[in-house]
């Protein structure tokens, strides 16, 4: 009898779990952001945290050369493509509060990192919810959604 409820409970276990992956997995894929002249992919990694990369530019290229993370603070990396830039890092998935958490957004155009969080709103999962803030202060900052498509 012991043997028939530790199997039962190993096999709930294993199902919450996955369900939980399930969940965490529901924001991998393509996003277009809020302004439309970019596509981010978002995919999980192999230590389980979430990243996103741009993967299509309306405008790749600027003066007949794909365009640089010109804004960069760090002048070495001003020299590197737009294209398959990393401007999501490290977001862990929370299961109570059904985010995204603890991650970063690079914002490109300034040049500045911000922490970040995502959700889906009212379990709406076509339309991402993000929100960058400084200081751990998640009440101030800046709020866009972007909007789940195909692979351009």
């Amino acid at each position: 009898m012991k043997k028939l409820i530790f199997s039962f409970a190993l096999v709930l276990l294993i199902a919450s779990l996955n369900v939980n992956a399930q969940d965490a997995d529901k924001v991998k894929g393509y996003w277009l952001t809020a302004e439309g002249t970019s596509q981010i992919y978002i995919y999980k990694a192999t230590n389980g945290s979430y990243y996103g990369k741009i993967v299509w530019l309306e405008e790749p290229n600027e003066f007949g050369a794909p365009k640089k993370d010109k804004e960069n603070p760090d002048e070495s990396l001003r020299e590197r493509p737009l294209l398959d830039l990393i401007l999501l890092n490290s977001f862990e998935y929370n299961e109570n509060d059904k985010e995204w958490e603890d991650g970063t957004i690079y914002d490109a155009k300034s040049g500045k990192t911000y922490d970040c969080y995502m959700w889906f709103e009212n379990g709406n999962e076509k339309e991402l919810k993000i929100k960058g803030y400084l200081l751990g202060m998640k009440f101030i900052g800046r709020e866009t959604t972007w909007l789940r498509e195909e692979k351009r």
